[in-house]
C-alpha cells in the first residue's frame, strides 16, 4: 500500500478531515456548555423574582 503514488494526499485529506472534525465537535461542545450555563443562570433569576419558592415549574 505504501507503494501507491497518492497515498501522502490520502493520508493528508484523512488527517485534515479528521482535524476539522475534532474542530467541530469541540465548538460544540464549548457552545453547549456556555449555552447551559447560561440557561441555569436565567433559571436561578426567574426562581429569584418569583421567590424563590423551589422549583420553577411548580
Amino acid at each position: 500500500m505504501m507503494a501507491d503514488p497518492h497515498i501522502g494526499f490520502v493520508m493528508a485529506a484523512y488527517s485534515i478531515a479528521a482535524v476539522v472534525l475534532a474542530v467541530m465537535i469541540g465548538s460544540v461542545l464549548l457552545d453547549y456548555r456556555r449555552l447551559r450555563a447560561s440557561l441555569d443562570k436565567a433559571t436561578h433569576a426567574l426562581d429569584e423574582a418569583r421567590g424563590g419558592a423551589g422549583d420553577a415549574r411548580s
